[in-house]
């Protein structure tokens, strides 16, 4: 069973004032249950090489004891260091790809034609499709053969506007993922409480709201994972 995990490679919002790049825990969570299930698991970024971590996830009150186990092993972070490119995995197929967040895939997804295609096929061939957090941008322009929104008429969700201003990312960010999400015709949903944790599974499309929802996104996956079997 192989897994390939998309992660950002873009390490500064446009302006250049702030860092950004990859949230750890979104990585962590599902790379662990992976792991446990001996997954063989490929970590790839559009253009491949390092993957910058957003400092913002490396901080005490938000770094987990799992995720700090993992940036404290030397292995996981040569594979960070080394992440393929996402022209080297084209053309294969796996049985889950997921699309980790953190602010740099706003910029690095969305119009990547490769990640679109890679995304287009595993959907087509009923592989899971899974994205977390701001990852979801990923699915924003991805059209299926019949020409259609992959995400239209798709029961989802993603990082809300509301959590963006949370964040104090609002004015840093290059659009709303809410509100686009919201223009291609999907079925927006997030959480009561923003920042908690919230999965919306729709066939084998499966998205999670934000950072909280690392662990049972996870989870979640690798249920659906078991019962494609």
């Amino acid at each position: 069973m192989k897994m390939l995990a998309v992660v950002t490679g873009t390490d500064m919002y446009a302006d250049g004032n702030l860092e950004t790049g990859l949230w750890l825990s979104e990585l962590t969570h599902i790379y662990h249950c992976a792991e446990e299930k001996g997954y063989e698991i490929i970590i790839a970024s559009p253009k491949g090489g390092n993957v910058p971590v957003d400092p913002e996830s490396l901080k005490p009150m938000v770094l987990d004891k799992l995720s700090k186990e993992y940036w404290d092993d030397p292995e996981f972070r040569n594979e960070l260091r080394h992440a393929k490119s996402l022209d080297e995995v084209a053309g294969e197929l796996f049985d889950c790809i997921y699309l980790a967040g953190g602010h740099g895939t706003m910029y690095d997804f969305p119009n990547n034609t490769t990640l679109q295609t890679i995304i287009k096929e595993h959907y087509e061939h009923t592989k899971i499709v899974a994205a977390i957090c701001h990852g979801v941008s990923g699915l924003l322009n991805v059209k299926l053969s019949n020409g259609e929104y992959l995400i239209k008429d798709k029961r989802l969700t993603g990082f809300s506007w509301f959590e963006e201003s949370v964040a104090g990312r609002k004015k840093e960010v290059p659009f709303d993922l809410e509100a686009e999400l919201k223009k291609r015709g999907a079925d927006y949903e997030k959480a009561l409480i923003p920042m908690t944790s919230r999965v919306v599974v729709d066939c084998n499309l499966i998205t999670g709201e934000n950072p909280f929802s690392s662990k049972e996104m996870a989870e979640v996956v690798m249920q659906q994972l078991k019962w494609e079997k």
